[in-house]
């Protein structure tokens, strides 16, 4: 099962992170905003396809 943890501790590329992150380095591992990241994570992933 996935977790917010999960997703948290998974290993990305520094690239890809800092293409979806806007920046931000408490992107999708702040348990507050991840709700909003994911979204936006999922947003700026099918933009780059």
């Amino acid at each position: 099962m996935i977790t917010k943890d999960s997703i948290e501790t998974a290993d990305m590329s520094r690239e890809l992170y800092d293409a979806i992150s806007g920046g931000r380095t408490d992107f999708l591992r702040d348990h507050k905003r991840f709700p909003e990241d994911v979204t936006q994570a999922v947003e700026r992933l099918e933009n780059m396809l």
